[in-house]
């Protein structure tokens, strides 16, 4: 499904409520709130007669609200470390990185920097509704933070979160599937990798042990056993809280993770939409255009289908590319096995420390094809233009492609 964007502001809408005496949560206004006043961020900051007043943002009230308060009146003291932190960063950066202390005896803010503290402040609202909306549309336990300290860049518009493959018509990604294993325990001599003519591709920790290029063939819908067995990691999704973060190298938006991770570990899955080979080349040659695209081609017995990510996906669709990455992709077979059409897990190929970027190889076997004429993008033809990596690795081969 396509989804068209409301074209009125949220202020727009708040005001249309409160005239209408109507609630709405999704948009901060709830029956409490209708005729209430709590701030929401603060605008800006003038002194008058040796009094200091902060310009007052009421939430879910317009913007044609806002008023100036005097400081006591205000309960609010994040809002304002908020506030001054956003001003002495303006400041700094205007002086090219050089700190500046604040000073109490100025008497107003200039335009640029009130601009700037109230384009932050929304910014902070946004990406907090995001991770928020992220966590709502997971179906894990880790949680999923959202960091922006490099530029205002918000939430991204035409991106919608999906745990699992979202198929075009006609495609049917659960198929194959009529019986399970019998296995008490797994693994066992006749669980299901073994059925496939695999071994099982976990040890007792739970740790990979297969080599790059083999497929993963877990348990099943139909198998005896239950949901602590052994043989099923990628199905229950991934287990570390992530964060996705704004580089400062112009690479865009990355993941880091936040918590340690062992070597051999599933971190997460790819997903995105299913589509034919043939439409992903047609939505290549549009995607070249607006230099971003996600096009991961299922190649594990065939060129026949295509994963884009650039509308639907999870937080893989933030993931960036590395010449020296830290995950490794593997084909997994669940409830589908059609050869066709496998998952695709991203297993860490070493220790990863706590807060360090997560990164899997674009051209590695058995991965994406990235071939776009932008560093984040993904696409499935042989024969385009050249990109430039980004990704700062010793081993770095220079181009992504």
């Amino acid at each position: 499904a396509w989804y068209v964007p409301c074209l009125a502001s949220l202020e727009t809408l708040q005001e249309l409520c409160r005239k209408e005496n109507l609630s709405c949560k999704s948009i901060g206004i709830t029956n409490r709130s209708l005729k209430s006043y709590e701030v929401e961020y603060l605008c800006d900051y003038k002194v008058e007669e040796g009094k200091a007043y902060y310009l007052v943002k009421w939430k879910g009230w317009p913007e044609s609200s806002n008023t100036w308060e005097p400081r006591k009146h205000l309960n609010c003291p994040l809002l304002i470390q908020n506030f001054l932190r956003d001003k002495n960063e303006y400041l700094s950066r205007v002086r090219q990185g050089k700190a500046m202390k604040v000073r109490n005896h100025v008497k107003a803010l200039k335009p640029a920097i009130a601009d700037y503290i109230v384009k932050k402040a929304k910014q902070r609202i946004a990406l907090q509704r995001w991770k928020e909306e992220l966590n709502r549309k997971k179906n894990h336990k880790a949680m999923i933070l959202v960091e922006n300290t490099v530029d205002l860049e918000g939430p991204p518009i035409d991106f919608y979160y999906i745990n699992e493959y979202k198929p075009a018509p006609g495609i049917n990604v659960l198929n194959g599937i009529t019986t399970g294993c019998e296995c008490a325990d797994c693994p066992a001599e006749k669980c299901c990798p073994k059925e496939a003519g695999f071994i099982l591709a976990y040890n007792k920790r739970k740790k990979l042990k297969i080599q790059p290029g083999l497929p993963i063939y877990e348990c099943n819908s139909y198998c005896r056993c239950g949901p602590d067995c052994p043989n099923r990691i990628v199905q229950k999704g991934t287990p570390y809280s992530l964060c996705i973060f704004r580089t400062n190298n112009g690479r865009g938006w990355g993941v880091k993770t936040l918590q340690k991770i062992k070597t051999n570990s599933f971190v997460m899955e790819y997903v995105g939409e299913v589509i034919t080979s043939e439409e992903a080349e047609r939505r290549g040659q549009l995607y070249d255009n607006q230099g971003n695209t996600y096009l991961f081609d299922l190649d594990y017995d065939s060129d026949e289908f295509t994963v884009d990510a650039a509308r639907y996906g999870n937080v893989s669709h933030f993931v960036n590319h590395s010449c020296d990455p830290n995950l490794q992709v593997f084909n997994v077979f669940i409830d589908n096995l059609d050869l066709r059409l496998p998952r695709i897990a991203l297993f860490s190929t070493r220790t990863i420390k706590a807060g360090e970027e997560l990164t899997f190889d674009y051209q590695m076997k058995g991965s994406i094809d990235l071939t776009s004429d932008s560093a984040e993008g993904l696409s499935p033809s042989k024969k385009r233009i050249r990109t430039v990596c980004k990704c700062g690795a010793v081993c770095c081969r220079g181009y992504l492609n």
